[in-house]
């Protein structure tokens, strides 16, 4: 009689070790080196910067913090949900009118009228929609609920009824049209096409002090390290994989039970807050909010500076809407006559010749460095064996 050797325990779908040890190891390396470059980033504006740049240029640097800001959520929006946002002036104004509208207040004291509104006469009393913005309680959490809600409101509409691609981008910017009209034509109580100006004080701190206005610079530096750790979680969230499924293949997604509209409106109204919390810390920054600052080419500058930065990434966003804002600014100094032409060469060069943005020298640089096999290890296993074969027969 032939012995039967008793078969081994099956272990289909138990993973092995192996299979598990280099995903943790991966996802430590990968969080390892996310706090590297937070304290490296840290240390350079918290450290670097201001010991290395005068009052007047980590002023400037304050200011592009701020588009920065927005640019963090036109990444998440436009990157990774494949949402081109023109309109993002609108949140961002409405966070910077918040802001300078309660400051405006405080500056007049209790009971008083900003300055503007003496001077065009056109008012006896301060309107009746100005008067909660008196209050930091409310002034405060409006910068980031207005344009949120705005978002929510008009996302609702836009994707439940399956407007997209280019439609989309057009609505938005019209949408910073219709506001910017809007503000220039009530001069009595927006200010008009000045918009509101000569902001003095912060919170009880006189802006012309530049101790002060350090203070200011640290707390933007702050708040955007802070929203960049929060993009990063949600980017690698299970509902930052759903967004990025909804961007290559929206019907898929709906067909596997999912609502894309949903999706979408969550990443919409994250970028909307990031805009407005933007223009808030603009206002005590720079010590103005207009209508040149919110409109259609405002709007279209911060996608600008996500598509020179690299807009499928974390840092490309903020590195682009830093990099496009400093070139305006050296620009301007160096050539006043011509200097938006070479903005737009410079767009133009790095869309033509780097698609993937500033971001993506480094990706280059890796593969070109590293050999066959290493720059195929993202590749599919099908391909990477069709790849092996190809050498092997050459």
């Amino acid at each position: 009689m032939t012995a039967v050797t008793p078969a081994p325990p099956s272990t289909a779908g138990a993973p092995a070790p192996a299979d598990i040890a280099p995903g943790s190891r991966s996802g430590g390396r990968s969080r390892l080196r996310a706090a590297a470059g937070f304290a490296f980033g840290a240390a350079l504006l918290f450290a670097v910067a201001p010991l290395a740049l005068s009052d007047f240029r980590l002023a400037l640097l304050a200011k592009y913090l701020c588009v920065a800001m927005v640019a963090v959520g036109i990444g998440i929006a436009w990157g990774r949900g494949g949402m081109l946002t023109l309109g993002q002036g609108v949140f961002f104004g409405l966070g910077g009118y918040a802001m300078a509208m309660h400051l405006k207040l405080a500056d007049a004291g209790p009971g008083g009228m900003p300055d503007f509104m003496q001077l065009y006469g056109q008012l006896d009393e301060l309107p009746v929609w100005w008067r909660p913005f008196a209050s930091p309680w409310f002034a405060l959490p409006a910068t980031v609920l207005l344009p949120m809600a705005v978002a929510f409101g008009l996302g609702s509409l836009v994707f439940r009824r399956r407007v997209r691609g280019a439609y989309f981008a057009i609505l938005s910017q019209a949408l910073a049209a219709a506001m910017v009209i809007l503000l220039i034509g009530q001069q009595g109580t927006t200010g008009g096409t000045n918009g509101l100006t000569d902001i003095q004080g912060f919170f009880g701190y006189d802006l012309d002090d530049p101790v002060n206005q350090r203070m200011v610079y640290f707390i933007i530096a702050g708040v955007l390290l802070a929203l960049l750790a929060l993009a990063r979680q949600l980017i690698h969230s299970r509902y930052g994989e759903l967004l990025v499924a909804v961007r290559d293949s929206e019907e898929r997604v709906r067909f596997l039970g999912y609502d894309p509209a949903s999706v979408k409106l969550v990443a919409y109204v994250v970028a909307a807050g990031m805009a407005g919390l933007a223009g808030a810390l603009f206002v005590p920054a720079v010590g103005i909010i207009s209508p040149a600052l919110i409109g259609i080419v405002p709007s279209i500058e911060f996608v600008i500076g996500v598509a020179v930065g690299g807009r499928a990434t974390l840092l490309g966003p903020v590195l682009g809407a830093v990099a496009v804002a400093w070139a305006r600014t050296a620009l301007s100094e160096r050539f006043p006559g011509t200097w938006t032409y070479l903005q737009g060469l410079l767009f133009v060069v790095v869309v033509a010749f780097l698609p993937g943005g500033l971001a993506s020298l480094w990706a280059l640089a890796r593969r070109r460095d590293a050999g066959p096999e290493q720059s195929r290890r993202g590749w599919p296993a099908p391909a990477r064996r069709r790849a092996s074969r190809a050498e092997a027969h050459r």
